[in-house]
């Protein structure tokens, strides 16, 4: 088992001065508790860092460590460039596109979230105390949290919209709206509840800790939710599309404009929803080979999420290649005219 405890911490002084704690304080003050976080968080990454102080151990977490950082450094430059894309073509400006943007400004913050707690929680060994977290410590976690339920509220919305736009006629102005209020709103909702039960009866540590189990599932059942809705949705898609390609009317390629679309927000809600229920249950306690092995490939593919949105929602997209192709074609030649 990965969880024990040591009661006292020493520091050296040498030539350069006094070295780091050793454990860190959190160990040291006995606040080792079982720590939870969303799939592809690295929080618990460290409890299992500061549980093992061998150079091992140290050099896996170095390892995952970068894995992870490079793999959100490589989400957060292709959202971006995504987001870039969708904004400076005037023909991409459209509800479906500016629903796209939303979602991957929900990556976005997710990514920046993650090197914020890293800085702020993990900077040094002296930003905790015995029995002290710092509030910015918390709402960190806070945000972060927030970010991750963002992530799965706006896969909610892209889910809704392909299934009223195939399904009946709508003001797409009035919905757009509305789903703002579901991607952003919803997710506010229940970290606020998260907090307050956090604050009123665990408010130990830096909100890492999993003592009650119902305070665990305030953020775990909304977004089993949020992907038991989403299915259910692309199986009405599938029964619509199907009846009416059979109609003799209906031209096979009347739904074209939307197959991709489907293809794509049925394989993240798919990808992503089996990979929160794959990695949302781990036991509390497993030996350290199966965390350090569950742990790695958890991160790998949380940290990608974001490019693999990017890619099938953009940079896939035959509007935007077309676009890209032919606005390259004008700056050569624009070039060349001038040169």
């Amino acid at each position: 088992m990965w969880w024990y405890y040591i009661y006292v911490f020493s520091l050296n002084c040498t030539s350069h001065g006094w070295t780091d704690s050793f454990p860190p304080h959190d160990i040291a003050c006995e606040n080792a508790f079982d720590t939870f976080s969303f799939p592809g968080e690295p929080f618990s990454l460290f409890s299992f860092l500061f549980s093992f102080q061998t150079a091992e151990t140290h050099l896996y977490f170095l390892y995952v460590k970068t894995m992870y950082t490079v793999g959100y450094a490589i989400s957060l430059i292709s959202l971006s460039i995504a987001i870039s894309i969708l904004c400076f073509f005037r023909k991409l400006h459209c509800t479906r596109n500016y629903i796209h943007i939303q979602l991957f400004l929900s990556f976005i913050l997710r990514a920046a979230f993650i090197f914020i707690k890293d800085s702020v929680l993990f900077s040094t060994e002296d930003f905790y105390h015995c029995n002290s977290y710092p509030v910015s410590c918390k709402l960190v976690l806070l945000f972060s949290h927030y970010c991750i339920m963002a992530n799965y509220s706006w896969l909610l919305v892209e889910g809704h919209y392909l299934h009223a736009l195939i399904r009946v006629s709508f003001s797409k102005r009035l919905y757009f709206w509305c789903y703002m209020l579901l991607g952003w709103g919803a997710p506010s909702v229940v970290i606020v509840a998260w907090g307050l039960a956090k604050y009123l009866h665990e408010d130990e540590g830096c909100w890492e800790t999993r003592k009650y189990d119902w305070i665990w599932w305030i953020l775990r059942l909304p977004v089993l939710l949020f992907i038991t809705i989403n299915l259910l949705f692309f199986l009405s898609i599938i029964k619509i599309l199907v009846g009416k390609l059979r109609k003799p009317d209906v031209h096979g390629n009347a739904f074209s404009q939307y197959k991709k679309l489907v293809k794509s927000t049925f394989l993240l809600v798919s990808l992503f929803g089996l990979h929160y229920i794959l990695f949302a249950f781990l036991p509390d306690k497993v030996n350290d080979l199966t965390y350090k092995i569950w742990n790695f490939v958890e991160l790998a593919l949380s940290s990608t999420q974001g490019f693999v949105v990017a890619v099938l929602y953009c940079f896939l997209n035959g509007e935007v290649s077309y676009l890209l192709h032919f606005s390259s074609r004008w700056i050569m030649k624009h070039h060349s005219v001038c040169f």
